[in-house]
């Protein structure tokens, strides 16, 4: 479990920016690979701290951070650091404090001139079916891959990269004003400090080419619009042997004709004639999966609704299945023959004097007939 980044730095959650650089500078000095050799928990410290100070430094990663800690930075695409040339890249000002240069103590950067690849971001659309039971997808991805004939490094086979002898392998010249001394970026390696002996005729030194690859995605049931999966190493490859980015997939699910959902619950509307819903029985519901049967009560009124467990969307974090909602839409005919007609005033008829009795202001009726027989008034009420 990581910890709090605050705690990694020894500062305050309201310490500031100049306070928190302070004790990064601090962190990393103390646990600097050259200081340490062969030491893993300084690497580990290292790392740690270099982690800690990218987030807190940076005002919306620690303010993302600050409401939703660590998770809320993974959501929101953060990385960290795949190795120490990522670390001295970014934080290159401050090495340069402790040594007067980036990487290490012997007077020479010793930088690669690896660089890593980019992350890629793809926009996918599927079905609602393919979201709610899950699927997998091939896609096709305009991107840089490894270069086969040099194996990715960038110089020609048999040959290496070399110390740039205009810098002599430092990244930078510097040249002397009176007793001021100014570095610039060597131009000859572009700062690397190295350069190729004989670069690569395939990809012209870069370690990687340009094309189309196919790349398959597995799509877990019960994602949702704005679900983001990632495919480590699946992004461009790096420049001259650098760690390659990763791929992002987002998701789009397209409505559905017929189901709704709101989470793990589907919701379905089944039209359902008005014979049935009064006399009940057995009735087809859809479902993503095919036809399901279920029994309707007599009497079952338009908007009832019944659950089947089970038929509903799974969740990502346990994979159990939620409900499938069906509203019961009763349909009434529009036109009806004259037979229909009499049978139905023949019901009406039948189910009026069934249920006059029991209506709702029968007791009512009952008190002041009684009440008017008492006064010797004739009823209104006759029944």
């Amino acid at each position: 479990m990581k910890r709090d980044y605050y705690e990694v730095l020894g500062v305050t959650r309201t310490a500031s920016q100049e306070e928190i650089k302070k004790a990064y500078r601090k962190l990393a000095f103390k646990y600097h690979p050259d200081r340490n050799p062969g030491d893993k928990t300084a690497e580990e410290k290292f790392k740690e701290a270099a982690e800690a100070y990218e987030v807190l430094r940076d005002p919306e990663k620690r303010r993302i951070y600050d409401l939703y800690g660590h998770g809320g930075l993974k959501s929101s695409g953060y990385q960290g650091f795949r190795s120490y040339h990522d670390i001295f890249s970014s934080f290159s000002d401050i090495f340069e404090e402790f040594f007067g240069f980036g990487f290490g103590g012997s007077g020479r950067r010793q930088r690669s001139s690896s660089q890593p690849g980019n992350d890629l971001l793809y926009r996918l659309t599927i079905s609602f079916e393919e979201a709610v039971l899950g699927t997998e997808k091939e896609l096709e991805i305009q991107t840089f891959v490894m270069c086969e004939h040099c194996g990715g490094k960038g110089a020609a086979p048999g040959t290496y990269e070399v110390t740039c002898p205009q810098c002599n392998g430092t990244g930078q010249l510097f040249q002397s004003h009176g007793f001021i001394r100014v570095g610039t970026t060597c131009g000859r390696c572009n700062g690397a400090g190295v350069i190729l002996q004989n670069p690569c005729h395939q990809c012209n030194g870069t370690g990687r080419v340009e094309t189309t690859k196919k790349v398959k995605v597995k799509i877990p049931a019960g994602v949702e619009t704005g679900t983001r999966l990632r495919l480590r190493g699946e992004g461009e490859w790096g420049y001259r042997g650098g760690t390659p980015g990763d791929l992002y997939v987002q998701l789009n699910v397209e409505p559905h004709e017929i189901f709704e959902r709101d989470g793990n619950t589907l919701f379905v509307k089944v039209p359902v004639h008005f014979v049935e819903a009064i006399l009940g029985g057995e009735i087809e519901v859809p479902t993503l999966e095919g036809i399901e049967k279920i029994r309707l009560e007599p009497g079952t009124q338009p908007g009832s609704v019944v659950r089947i467990p089970g038929k509903g969307a799974p969740s990502l974090r346990t994979g159990i299945r939620g409900d499938l909602v069906v509203e019961i839409d009763v349909q009434l005919p529009g036109k009806i023959s004259e037979r229909q007609k009499e049978l139905l005033k023949e019901f009406m008829e039948i189910e009026k004097s069934r249920s006059e009795k029991k209506t709702r202001w029968s007791w009512w009726k009952k008190r002041h007939k009684e009440k008017d027989q008492k006064e010797g008034k004739k009823s209104a009420f006759a029944f």
